[in-house]
Order: structure tokens, then C-alpha cells, then sequence
């Protein structure tokens, strides 16, 4: 199933006709489309299981409206937190050898190593967003990177959760951008700025998906490809993702967790629109200003 919110974050579900049809009425509870206290959302994840049954027979026989006809927002509301995982294509960590040496005029030796680490949930915007240069980072010279990846929604959630088990905790997948400032600063500060993970256009549950495995992941500029990976070249896979992050914090129900950056991570400049698709999941854009 294609779950979308839209417009004054109402609930939809996307059809293969390019249609969409609002199932917000099939939720048990009061719709509250303020995201500091839609609980409705973080309760849908948690519970999907019990709730698919109600919304996909909303979906058949609700009305079809155009995608073109409602403004996306980003599939995700009220997060608690926005996890990511770093250096998870060989490709990449070979490729940030000469990024750092550029940038910081050194390589970090311990920033080779897979981890995951935290961005601010502040920094979620939906599909067709315009992202805003950091105007300390500009004026620092400092160059401000594109990565785009994978990103699993959690549904139930969990700590400590064993890998075999690590899909039971997921609801789906989105696709989505890590934009990145290359400095000496702390990750999670340079990976925070407003507007900077872009997510859309709406969520795959695992369901149709699976573990992830299996999907083609492009970037392009301009027409000009920038990035194109598979996601079977992940050095660690989702369910390991899952069970690691897991084994530090508590996985809640609507959190976060981006898998890592494929090679190819590059500059962006304002005027410059951001095309990114993963294959069984869609497309979205971003223009940066």
C-alpha cells in the first residue's frame, strides 16, 4: 500500500493509476493535522496491521482524485527522531577519501567506519520543497553535498530488536535526501539545517517491498545522472540497520532511519533541481535556492 499525506496532512492512498483517494475518515480516532500533536500518525504506524484492512476497503471504495489535484507533504509527521546510517556503500567510503582531503584537507579515519548517528527531525520537508543554502556554510566556502538514499519508516518499533525479527518492526519505506555540509563541524550539526532530509512522495509499506534488497536508486540534475546504485550493494542491509540502531536507542513508531549514501555525493548550487527516484517506490524533486 501507497500511504500519502497531503494537503492539511490528511491520509491518502495512492493508486496505480497516479490517483489518489483521502482515507482519513477510516482512521478509529479524530484526525489532528498539527504535526506537534498528531499522535493519529505515530498510532497508525504502530498499528497498521489492524488498520489495513479499514483503509484499503476505503481506498476501493473512496473517490479517486488526480495526484496533481493535492500538495504532497513529506510521509512522515510528529517524528521522534531521524536516525542515519553512515558508510554503507564501499563505493562511497572510497570516494570520501578524496571529498575529505578536499574539504577538510585531511581524511577522518574513524568516519570510514559504518555507524549510524542522529539529524534533527526539524529538518524533514516534504516532496517538491525548495532547499535553502545555510548562509554560515556559503559564506565558509564550505561545500553543500546531495545524498540520496533509502529511508525506512519504523512501525512498531523496539529495543534490542534481533535482526531475523527487524522487518516485523518496520511499516515501509520512502525515498529521501541526506543534504550534508563537508566541514570539521560535528555530523549531525552539518546533516541538521532545516530542510535538509527531503522526503516523498509517499510510503511504501514493507509488505509490497520487502526487506529493501532490491531497489534502484537514481539522482539526476539537469538531466545528467549524478547517482545510481542498487540497493544490494549496501555493506549493511536494512534488517541489520535496524537491529544495530535498535540496540542503542528504542526504535518509537514513526521514527526515521536513513541507510546510508550511495557513491556519487556531489555539490549542489542554487538554480540546480534535484530529480531522485527508487525504483517500486516513486520520484521527487528539489529545487535549491
Amino acid at each position: 500500500m501507497k500511504l500519502a499525506l497531503f494537503d492539511d496532512n490528511r491520509l491518502g492512498v495512492v493508486t496505480a493509476e497516479d490517483r489518489i483517494v483521502d482515507v482519513t475518515d477510516a482512521l478509529p480516532g479524530p484526525h489532528d493535522p498539527d504535526p506537534v500533536t498528531a499522535g493519529w500518525w505515530r498510532g497508525l504506524c504502530r498499528d497498521f496491521a489492524t488498520l489495513s484492512g479499514a483503509l484499503r476497503a476505503a481506498a476501493e471504495t473512496g473517490r479517486p482524485r488526480p495526484l496533481t489535484d493535492v500538495a504532497l507533504r513529506a510521509p512522515v509527521l510528529g517524528t521522534s527522531k531521524v536516525v542515519a546510517a553512515a558508510m554503507n556503500y564501499g563505493e562511497h567510503v572510497s570516494e570520501m577519501h578524496e571529498v575529505q582531503e578536499r574539504t577538510l584537507g585531511r581524511v577522518e579515519a574513524w568516519m570510514m567506519d559504518f555507524d549510524v548517528f542522529l539529524k534533527a527531525p526539524s529538518s524533514i520537508v516534504g516532496p517538491g520543497a525548495t532547499i535553502t543554502l545555510p548562509p554560515d556554510a556559503v559564506a565558509a566556502g564550505h561545500e553543500v553535498h546531495h545524498e540520496s538514499e533509502l529511508v525506512v519508516v519504523i512501525g512498531s518499533g523496539g529495543k534490542d530488536i534481533p535482526v531475523e525479527k527487524a522487518m516485523d518492526a518496520v511499516l515501509g519505506f520512502t525515498a529521501g535526501l541526506d543534504i550534508t555540509v563537508r566541514s570539521a563541524a560535528d555530523r549531525s550539526r552539518r546533516k541538521s539545517y532545516d530542510g535538509f532530509s527531503p522526503l516523498g512522495p509517499w510510503l511504501v509499506t514493507a509488505d509490497e517491498i520487502g526487506d529493501g534488497s532490491d531497489l534502484d536508486i537514481r539522482l539526476t540534475c539537469g538531466g545528467t545522472v549524478r547517482q545510481e546504485v542498487n540497493t544490494r550493494d549496501m555493506i549493511t542491509p536494512v534488517p541489520a540497520i535496524v537491529a544495530y540502531a535498535s540496540s542503542m536507542m528504542t526504535l518509537l513508531p514513526g521514527d526515521v532511519l536513513f541507510t546510508g549514501a550511495p557513491p556519487g555525493v556531489g555539490p549542489i548550487a542554487p538554480g540546480e533541481r534535484l530529480e531522485m527516484t527508487i525504483s517500486r517506490i516513486g520520484s521527487m524533486s528539489v529545487t535549491i535556492a
